[in-house]
């Protein structure tokens, strides 16, 4: 009678096959644990923990998008925290900047080695779904044995990436649960929560870094946050990841301003030009009840002027 095969073993065998990796994600994931982290599925050695002095420059460095996050991590907490699930979000290198979790999980959480300070980056944990999440850049769900190391295929962790205001990667946030009855339909139905708070606090966090710009939400097939920053000259100066793709704008980094018109697709050149300066003439007439002269004195020009403008605009005096 033959036994049954061990994790380690499975993993094992599928690094080894030529084609896993190329069927399957969490195959893939295996592979580069394996083979390119030189990870053994069978180590048994908890997590790495960084000092607290570092932990603390890392988050002084991310001060801003932390005081944004904070308030979302505590509402996606209320809806999951009695259900043994804790939250977590960490930098880009995988290392747990704070946390969400019951006093009565703590324990059991302490004993995963999800904690603050702890690295869970896939060069150091293997498959995961933070470190899985921050390699592959997508939503993740790393389910119970999908995970590399056998010490890990207790838990359940769905992922989503969180992109800063230039468009880059700047977090990962992580729904852990380390229940053993947690069933991959009940994973699913989380991860909509995980990926609706990981887009809140993208934009968030982008709003606040564009504070004195408007912004512009624009339509997208998903529930992405798609956000323009536009300054006060009407000049795109921002734009969230998903709204680069949209637009075609260079996928993260500082944009070079550039008119609102041209990537939104409205007329430009003179007839944008017009259409403005109509727009500014009725405001300021109508300020001005209809009075040409106050209207004149308001735009900084002379009542002829204006007379001479309203005519060539196609409005008259009345």
């Amino acid at each position: 009678m033959t036994s049954k095969a061990s994790h380690a073993d499975i993993v094992l065998e599928v690094t080894q096959s030529t084609s896993a990796a190329a069927k399957s994600r969490v195959a893939a994931s295996w592979h580069r644990s394996a083979l390119k982290h030189k990870l053994n599925p069978d180590e048994r050695r908890a997590p790495d923990r960084i000092e607290q002095k570092s932990l603390q420059s890392r988050v002084e460095a991310l001060e801003k998008f932390m005081i944004v996050a904070r308030p979302r991590l505590d509402a996606l907490f209320s809806l999951v925290g009695q259900s043994g699930c804790a939250v977590f979000l960490t930098d880009t290198d995988g290392i747990i900047l704070d946390q969400r979790l019951s006093d009565a999980d703590a324990l059991a959480f302490e004993g995963w080695g999800l904690t603050t300070g702890a690295d869970w980056s896939e060069e150091k944990e293997g498959t995961n779904g933070i470190g899985t999440c921050l390699t592959e850049q997508r939503h993740v769900i790393i389910h119970q044995d999908e995970h590399f190391y056998t010490r890990n295929t207790g838990m359940s962790c769905i992922d989503a990436p969180i992109y800063g205001s230039n468009g880059q990667l700047v977090a990962a946030l992580d729904l852990s649960s380390a229940r053993a009855d947690q069933t991959e339909a009940f994973n699913r139905l989380i991860a909509a929560q995980v990926a609706q708070t990981a887009r809140a606090i993208e934009a968030a966090n982008f709003r606040a870094a564009y504070a004195s710009a408007r912004i512009i939400v624009a339509e997208s097939d998903d529930d992405a946050a798609t956000l323009l920053a536009i300054n006060e000259n009407d000049l795109v100066i921002g734009a969230t990841r998903k709204a680069r793709r949209v637009f075609g704008l260079p996928r993260s980094g500082d944009l070079i301003a550039r008119p609102a018109a041209d990537i939104l697709g409205r007329e430009d050149g003179p007839t944008g030009f017009e259409k403005a300066e109509k727009a500014a003439v009725i405001r300021a007439l109508a300020r001005a009840g209809n009075n040409v002269s106050q209207a004149a004195r308001q735009l900084g020009i002379g009542r002829a002027t204006l007379y001479r403008r309203m005519k060539r605009l196609g409005l008259d005096d009345s």
